[in-house]
């Protein structure tokens, strides 16, 4: 008999400290908490948090995470792949997850544009993390990458530079390098930004079946709104706090969806 259980990937209950700092993981207490050290330059600047968050990440989810520049987006993109760790609570990664088993795709950077290596190379580094103590690629990690690159209709683009490829290319290509990592969540981080409108909607659309097709659950930082809305199963809304989490449909009707959405003003 099959379980339908649905799958509990992640959940979080917990407060980050952002801005330039250092996390001293040595220091910690029993109940979770995190001993924070300033960056020396930085010990006269006031330090912003990012508190009050609460929300989970099930099987199949859709999450978008929308907020303004500096509202601790990024911030809790890194929590979650583990490179800062809460000031206080916990984040919680449930069925078998484990932090080197979450995909990403950064947001794209000159140096990532310019990288000198074949789409392959690209690729299968994306299993980096799963040789343990091995030194070199072995056969199962050389076919999960062709795998993923078939997945993504880059196959053909098998020993192309990377150097050479589109902004749409070398998405795919880095999305495919993603998926290498993760067959469960996949975090990507303004995965559109830089791409023209048709490029822009065939990437949705791939991650639109990642998500249905695949059941790869997707966290996703975006500022567009309305893609969020059409795309997403959930809405987590940041300003420096969690200003909302639920369903799509809770936040259109919810009063802080209205007005991000420009339907009400903020009274």
């Amino acid at each position: 008999m099959i379980s339908t259980k649905t799958k509990h990937y992640l959940s979080a209950r917990l407060q980050f400290v952002y801005g330039d700092y250092q996390i001293n993981p040595v220091q910690s207490f029993s109940s979770g908490k995190y001993i924070l050290v300033r960056d020396r330059e930085e010990e006269e600047r006031l330090t912003r948090l990012l508190y009050q968050l609460n929300f989970k990440v099930e099987e199949g989810n859709y999450l978008c995470i929308v907020g303004e520049n500096g509202s601790g987006k990024s911030t809790l993109m890194k929590g979650i792949l583990g490179l800062i760790f809460p000031m206080e609570g916990e984040l919680i990664l449930s069925d078998g997850l484990k932090k080197n088993e979450i995909g990403y795709l950064p947001q794209q950077s000159e140096v990532q544009k310019n990288f000198p290596a074949s789409v392959y190379e690209v690729v299968i580094s994306g299993r980096l993390n799963r040789l343990g103590g091995r030194i070199f690629f072995g056969k199962k990690d050389k076919r999960a990458a062709l795998e993923k690159m078939e997945m993504m209709g880059i196959l053909d683009l098998k020993n192309q530079s990377y150097q050479e490829l589109s902004g749409g290319q070398r998405q795919r290509v880095l999305l495919a390098r993603a998926l290498c990592a993760t067959q469960k969540v996949l975090l990507l981080d303004e995965p559109v930004t830089g791409l023209d409108p048709a490029t822009t909607r065939e990437m949705y659309r791939c991650i639109r079946e990642l998500n249905k097709k695949h059941g790869i659950a997707v966290i996703m930082i975006s500022h567009d709104i309305d893609m969020a809305v059409q795309e997403a199963t959930h809405i987590l809304q940041l300003a420096e706090t969690q200003v909302f989490f639920g369903t799509t449909q809770e936040y259109e009707r919810s009063k802080v969806g209205k007005v991000w959405m420009g339907e009400e003003d903020d009274d």
